[in-house]
């Protein structure tokens, strides 16, 4: 299998492509040469899909568990929700529902590399999300590949080395020796796999997408040979509509085979905390500074209008603070509402100092969903490094160590006692 190696060039590119010319300048310059390394199967732990998106350098958005499609449920999914990522044991759907050709304005991807479905379902959905960073490679990439077929799509991503890295990163050194086995096994596996297309015990579990573009759903499945239309968007909440299509899907399975999972794309929802902390900050200060307007004394009145103690400067950010890493330009450009300017212009010193107590009651409730947030990141990482980290290769060179000192034989040795 040939693979892209990506480097600048900064000149008028001719790229001899599947017997096609394709012009680019300033973009990626793909080189040919021959790699046979596969990609290898990814759990379906929304951990490792954050740390791909991140390592992929996508910014700004986080996945999260779907644990219901029940509509009280899916409310729980920060908004807003870019995508969706189903894994299931897969069955061919209704090739009449597929769309003739990929619409244009849809970044649509096969998956004719095994074990891609990961990421491609991500990429089907990234590559849809209007002005979203994507990072520099992937940016190249989504470029590069515009005027490409869903098909040449797929070539692209299975010689795409920056991806597979990632991809391949959670693997442990036997995932990789079985992928390389899969490699060697692939033309009888195909011929078997036409002999038993119908046998429901071979389907493998696959991810696909659901997304919204262009005023309608859309299911990306790479297995698929075109993007599938499940109609326009009805209400502006899109999430709700794709249920009853997952539901659907679902049922075609026996009790015993119900093994799926659900995960939705949103936006990060730290990056509205952390706005949302700003513009209350901003806004007690705005507060205390019409205060100290109208009464120059009014900090007298605090234990009064409030508890006090959770009133107090000390457990509240008024300012620039390093633990939540506030920053002054972000309190500067942060949006008063309205309604807090209207209270502005008020002289009512009890009015005032109640609107300010809301705010601080409001902030220690900012305060603690960043702190969830920010733990969730933190799981995520302790969990996607723990699965990097290969415990097979230390136990291999164990092994190794206590064979050269000759101890290795007496981990074998039995002394007839039980």
């Amino acid at each position: 299998m040939p693979f892209l190696k990506t480097l600048q060039h900064q000149q008028q590119l001719k790229i001899e492509y599947d017997g096609k010319d394709f012009a680019r300048s300033n973009r990626i310059l793909c080189v040919m040469i021959a790699s046979p390394r596969r990609m290898t199967e990814i759990n379906s732990q929304q951990a490792f899909f954050n740390v791909m998106l991140r390592d992929f350098g996508v910014k700004d958005v986080r996945v999260q568990e779907v644990v219901s499609l029940d509509p009280d449920m899916l409310g729980f999914l920060h908004r807003p929700v870019y995508g969706l990522i189903f894994l299931f044991k897969w069955r061919e759907a209704d090739v009449d529902k597929q769309e003739p050709s990929c619409p244009e304005g849809i970044w649509f991807a096969n998956q004719t590399v095994n074990n891609a479905c990961a990421s491609v379902a991500l990429l089907n959905i990234v590559n849809n999300i209007p002005d979203l960073e994507l990072g520099d490679p992937l940016e190249q990439f989504k470029r590069f590949t515009a005027d490409f077929t869903p098909a040449l799509r797929s070539d692209a991503i299975g010689n795409f080395e920056f991806l597979k890295t990632i991809h391949n990163s959670f693997a442990r050194k036997m995932d990789m020796l079985n992928a390389d086995l899969q490699l060697k096994n692939d033309a009888s596996s195909r011929k078997k796999s036409k002999a038993k297309s119908s046998d429901e015990e071979d389907a493998g579990f696959h991810f696909i997408a659901f997304v919204p573009v262009q005023g309608k759903v859309w299911k990306l499945d790479g297995l698929e040979r075109q993007p599938q239309s499940l109609g326009s968007i009805k209400d502006d909440d899109w999430v709700i509509q794709v249920a009853p299509e997952i539901e659907s899907r679902m049922a075609q399975y026996e009790e015993g085979q119900i093994e799926f999972a659900i995960m939705g794309l949103v936006k990060e929802p730290l990056t509205d905390l952390m706005a949302a902390l700003a513009e209350n900050v901003k806004s007690i200060i705005s507060l205390s500074q019409r205060l100290s307007q109208v009464k120059s004394d009014w900090k007298d009145f605090l234990s009064e209008h409030t508890d006090g103690k959770c009133a107090s400067t000390h457990d509240i950010i008024i300012g620039p603070c390093e633990q939540y890493q506030l920053h002054q330009e972000s309190i500067n450009q942060a949006e008063l509402s309205p309604g807090l300017e209207a209270q502005l212009k008020s002289d009512n010193v009890e009015e005032l100092l109640g609107a300010r107590q809301e705010l601080v009651t409001a902030q220690a409730g900012l305060r603690a969903s960043i702190r969830d947030e920010a733990k969730a990141v933190r799981v995520d990482n302790e969990r996607a490094a723990s699965r990097r980290n290969d415990e097979g290769l230390l136990a291999k060179g164990l092994l190794q160590v206590l064979e050269r000192i000759g101890r290795i034989e007496s981990l074998f040795e039995y002394d007839g006692e039980t």
